[in-house]
């Protein structure tokens, strides 16, 4: 009988071959195929891995198949998606708090149309994009994404981003509590000093929810006007609620302008 033939009875020596190969390819295939894969490589188990894993289709279901397995380990069990809870969960194994910033950066790069919430597709696609398929790797990757929110042009995409991420959904505007936590979370990156101010006046003269334009334009003020706001231009285009804000600053004399100016 040919060593190359496969005998009725396996031996125990290739009954552990080909469970180790089985084991392998991570039940990808059927036995039927492990076998077929054995018997191309003379039953040589490395052999038949070696030319296993080098087929680039085999390759690309392997990489699939840990990024699956790191969405599996945060997903809702009741629903194919990463709720509160295992957004938690994720922040407690990359030893982040949740509030910090760099979860924000996450939720940007993942593309999530929703705040507290990846679906699969966001966070596979994203994690993907991001070279990440390990948890070692994603601990790796937190510094730089924290570093984009030094580019000025990446910090006013991720504040541009945040409105729509953590409005309700079907909700034109931004609830007043969120946009405050949210306010003091993204200026205290730039170091605005007007940031207290700013949301004591929203508190005091406005108090209810926020629109798309004034929270788009208050970063280009808070970008433009000095903290004096000696620089603000009254004739410009800026929404009701700042022209309102800078009048509030002046009759509280926490600004250098004078209202006859």
């Amino acid at each position: 009988m040919s060593s190359k033939r496969i005998p009725l009875r396996i031996s125990l020596r290739f009954d552990q071959k080909l469970c180790g190969l089985i084991w392998s390819l991570n039940y990808i295939h059927s036995e039927k195929y492990a076998i077929q894969t054995m018997k191309t490589n003379d039953w040589r188990l490395e052999g038949a891995l070696e030319a296993y894993y080098n087929q680039e289709h085999i390759k690309a279901a392997t990489e699939k198949n840990r990024w699956e397995v790191l969405f599996n380990k945060y997903k809702d069990p009741n629903v194919d998606m990463i709720m509160a809870d295992g957004i938690s969960n994720l922040c407690n194994d990359l030893q982040v708090d949740p509030q910090d910033i760099v979860m924000l950066v996450l939720s940007w790069e993942l593309k999530a149309e929703t705040i507290c919430e990846f679906s699969k597709q966001e966070f596979i696609g994203g994690v993907q994009s991001l070279e990440i398929d390990s948890m070692e790797k994603f601990k790796k990757k937190i510094p730089q994404l924290r570093s984009q929110l030094k580019d000025e042009d990446t910090f006013r995409e991720i504040y541009n981003y945040t409105f729509d991420w953590a409005k309700e959904k079907g909700q034109k505007t931004l609830a007043l509590e969120t946009a405050l936590a949210l306010w003091h979370l993204l200026f205290a990156e730039l170091e605005w000093p007007l940031i207290d101010q700013w949301c004591q006046f929203i508190q005091e003269r406005h108090n209810k929810a926020i629109s798309r334009d004034v929270w788009l334009q208050l970063l280009e003020f808070a970008k433009t006007v000095d903290a004096t706001l000696s620089n603000y231009d009254a004739e410009g285009a800026w929404p009701c609620l700042i022209d309102e804000f800078v009048e509030y600053s002046i009759e509280n004399g926490t600004c250098s302008k004078k209202s006859d100016e």
